[in-house]
C-alpha cells in the first residue's frame, strides 16, 4: 500500500491532561495524565486514521500537501504520500485499504494494495464534487461522505474555482458506483460518524457551529436531522464514537464529548484548535488528535466503538 518515504525524528513533548467534566456520567472517563506530542511541525493537521495491520497512523498536512505517517513500533513519523491531493478526512476499511478525501482533486478515492489508487467518486449528477471533507465506511460497503467547499474556497488546501454544485450536501456512495446526495440542507458540512448499530448518522456543520443526527433507513435514505448538540467554543469539526456510543467532537478547546441522548457531559481541553481524532492502538483505547499544528495521543480507559 505503498511505504514511507522519508523518516524525520521527533522530540516527544507532553501536555498535561487537563478534563471538564460536567455531567456524573463523565466522572469515570479519563486516562494519561499527559497527552504526547507524537509531531509539532505541521501547518494544519487532519484526517487521522489508524491502521492495526501496519501499527501505523496516516494523518495529513493539509497546507503542505502531504500525508504523513507515524510509526507506532519508533514513533517516528515521515511523509507517506507527496504530494498527496491535498488530502483531508480518511478512513481505513474493512479490508484494510485506506479511502480518503483529496480536496485537490476533488474526489474519493482509495488507495489498493499495490498501492495504485481508485477514484471511488468525483461527480454528482455530472457536476464535479467541490472539496470532499470526511468520509466513513459502512458494513454494506457503502462510503458516506461530505462535501463543503474549502478546497475551492482559496489556495491554501487545494486549488481555488468555482463550485460546479450549488450547495454542499452530504453524500452516499454504493458499491456499484452510485453516488447519492442524502442530505442537502447543510451549510458546511464536515465531520460525519455512525452510531455503534449504523442505524444513526451523526454529521457535523460547522458554518452553524452544530452536530445534527440523522435516522439511517432500510433504504439507505436519511430521516430526521435534528440538532444533536452545539459548539459553545469556536466550531465543530470531525467526530468518532466510543463503544459506550458516547460522541466525541473536536471543537476550538479540545474534545467535547456527548451522551447518546445529546447531554454535553465533558471535555478534555486541549491548548491547540482541534481539528480531528480517531480511536486506535491495539486495544482501540488510544485517542489520536489532530490539533493546528500538533499530533496529540492519549491512552484512555475507554475504546473506540465497534461497528458491525
Amino acid at each position: 500500500m505503498g511505504g514511507v518515504e522519508e523518516r524525520v525524528s521527533v522530540q516527544v513533548d507532553r501536555i498535561r491532561a487537563r478534563w471538564q467534566r460536567l455531567d456524573d456520567r463523565f466522572a469515570g472517563v479519563n486516562g494519561d495524565e499527559h497527552l504526547k506530542v507524537l509531531y509539532d511541525d505541521g501547518s494544519w493537521l487532519e484526517g487521522p486514521a489508524y491502521s492495526a495491520a501496519w501499527r501505523t497512523l496516516l494523518f495529513s498536512d493539509i497546507p503542505n500537501d502531504q500525508v504523513l505517517a507515524w510509526d507506532e513500533a519508533s514513533g517516528a513519523v515521515g511523509v507517506w504520500r507527496s504530494p498527496g491531493g491535498y488530502a483531508n478526512g480518511r478512513t481505513i476499511d474493512r479490508a484494510g485499504r485506506m479511502l480518503q478525501c483529496e480536496q485537490g482533486t476533488r474526489s474519493v478515492t482509495r488507495t489498493e494494495p499495490d498501492a495504485s489508487i481508485t477514484v471511488l467518486a468525483d461527480r454528482w449528477r455530472g457536476a464535479r464534487l467541490n472539496s470532499p471533507n470526511d468520509l466513513v465506511e459502512r458494513s454494506d460497503g457503502s462510503v458516506w461522505f461530505t462535501d463543503p467547499s474549502y478546497g475551492i474556497d482559496s489556495d491554501y488546501e487545494g486549488f481555488r474555482t468555482e463550485p460546479e454544485i450549488d450547495g454542499c450536501h452530504v453524500y452516499r456512495r454504493d458499491p456499484d458506483g452510485t453516488v447519492t446526495a442524502v442530505a442537502t440542507d447543510f451549510v458546511r458540512p464536515n465531520g460525519l460518524a455512525f452510531s455503534t448499530d449504523e442505524r444513526q448518522l451523526y454529521v457535523v456543520d460547522t458554518r452553524q457551529r452544530h452536530i445534527r443526527v440523522f435516522d439511517v433507513l432500510d433504504d439507505l435514505s436519511l430521516a430526521g436531522g435534528a440538532v444533536f448538540g452545539t459548539c459553545d467554543a469556536g466550531s465543530f469539526d470531525g467526530v468518532r464514537l466510543d463503544d459506550a456510543g458516547r460522541v466525541w467532537v473536536a471543537a476550538h478547546d479540545g474534545l467535547h464529548c456527548f451522551g447518546p441522548d445529546g447531554v454535553l457531559l465533558g471535555k478534555l481541553l486541549v491548548p491547540e484548535v482541534c481539528s480531528n481524532l480517531t480511536f486506535g492502538g491495539p486495544k482501540r483505547n488510544v485517542l489520536f488528535v489532530t490539533a493546528s499544528q500538533l499530533l496529540l495521543s492519549i491512552r484512555l480507559n475507554v475504546a473506540g466503538a465497534v461497528y458491525p
